[in-house]
C-alpha cells in the first residue's frame, strides 16, 4: 500500500489541459482487430469503422525511457500524477454523430474535464474524466468521455469485494475463453503495455491479483460486437459502460444482452462464468 497523501487541490491544476492528436484511419488496424475477434471483415477505403473501434487509432506511443514499472507511461504528463498505484479504465460514455472511415484524415482533441477524490471500501480513490472529441474530413465524429480510476494496492487478506449477479436471462449470449494470446494481440492494436494484460507473475506478484486481466476497452468492443452481428443494420448513435468487477484469464465469460421492449436501445453485460456482474452497458442506435 501506498503512504503518499492525495493532494486533489494539486491534481485538480491539470482541469482544462489540453492534447491533440491526429492520426490516418488506415485499414491496417481495423482488419487486425477484425481478424482477433474472427470476424470476416476486410475493410477498404471508405468502409465505416464499427463502434468504438476508433480505440484503435491516436495512440499514444511514449519512449520506453518514459515508462513507469506497471509498464504505464510516467504520470504527470497530459494525466494527472496521482500517487496511486492502481490504474482503471472505469467506463466511458459516447456519442455518434458520423462513423470515420478508412482513409479519413481525422483529428482528437482530449481535456481533462474532471478529477474528484473520493474514500472508498479499500481506501482512496482518485477519479479522472477525460474527454476526447474526434473528428474527420465530414465534421465532427465522436464524443468520448473515459473515466480513469486511480486506487491502492489492498491489504493483505482483505476480502474481495461482493459479487453483483448479472440478469438471469438474455436474448444474445456469446461464450468467451480469453487467453494470453487474445489479451497480447490486443494490448499490440492499442499500444498498451499495461502489465496486467500480459504478465502474469507482476499482475499476481505485485497488484495481487489471480490472473491477467481482460481489458475494459476489449470488454466494451465484444458488447457492441455482440449487438451488430444480432441487429447488424443497427446504427449505433450512443453507449456507455462501467467496469464493475474485473475479468480475469482463468475462465471463460459471457457476453450478453437485449434489446428494449420500445426499441432503439439494448441492454449489454458481461458476466463471469459464476454468474457475477462484470461490466453494465446501454447502446441506442437508429
Amino acid at each position: 500500500m501506498t503512504d503518499a497523501p492525495v493532494a486533489l487541490a494539486d491534481l485538480r491544476s491539470w482541469l482544462g489541459r489540453t492534447e491533440t492528436a491526429s492520426d490516418l484511419i488506415a485499414p491496417g488496424p481495423a482488419r487486425a482487430l477484425a481478424a482477433t475477434l474472427d470476424l470476416p471483415h476486410r475493410f477498404e477505403h471508405g468502409d465505416a469503422l464499427p463502434p468504438p473501434w476508433h480505440w484503435q487509432y491516436f495512440l499514444s506511443m511514449s519512449r520506453s525511457a518514459d515508462v513507469g514499472p506497471d509498464g504505464h507511461p510516467r504520470r504527470g504528463g497530459f494525466l494527472p500524477p496521482v500517487p496511486l498505484p492502481r490504474r482503471m479504465w472505469a467506463g466511458s460514455r459516447m456519442t455518434f454523430a458520423r462513423p470515420l472511415r478508412i482513409g479519413d484524415a481525422a483529428s482528437r482533441v482530449s481535456t481533462i474535464a474532471d478529477v474528484t477524490a473520493k474514500e472508498g471500501r479499500t481506501g482512496a480513490l482518485v477519479f479522472v474524466k477525460v474527454r476526447h472529441e474526434i473528428g474527420g474530413p465530414a465534421g465532427p465524429a465522436i464524443v468520448d468521455e473515459h473515466d480513469i480510476v486511480y486506487r491502492d494496492l489492498p491489504a493483505p487478506g482483505a476480502p474481495p469485494a461482493p459479487a453483483r449477479p448479472a440478469p438471469p436471462a438474455s436474448a444474445w449470449r456469446r461464450e468467451i475463453h480469453p487467453d494470453p494470446v487474445l489479451l497480447f494481440r490486443y494490448s499490440a492494436l492499442t499500444y498498451n503495455s499495461h502489465r496486467i494484460h500480459y504478465d502474469q507473475p507482476y499482475v499476481t506478484g505485485v497488484e495481487g491479483y489471480p490472473g491477467l486481466i481482460v481489458h475494459g476497452p476489449l470488454l466494451a468492443t465484444l458488447l457492441l460486437d455482440l449487438l451488430l452481428r444480432e441487429m447488424p443494420r443497427a446504427v449505433v448513435t450512443a453507449f456507455e459502460f462501467r467496469a464493475v468487477r474485473p475479468v480475469f484469464d482463468i475462465a471463460p465469460f459471457f457476453v450478453c444482452g437485449a434489446p428494449a421492449a420500445g426499441g432503439g436501445e439494448a441492454a449489454l453485460w458481461i458476466a463471469d462464468r459464476d454468474g457475477a456482474l462484470c461490466m453494465d452497458a446501454t447502446a441506442r442506435f437508429a
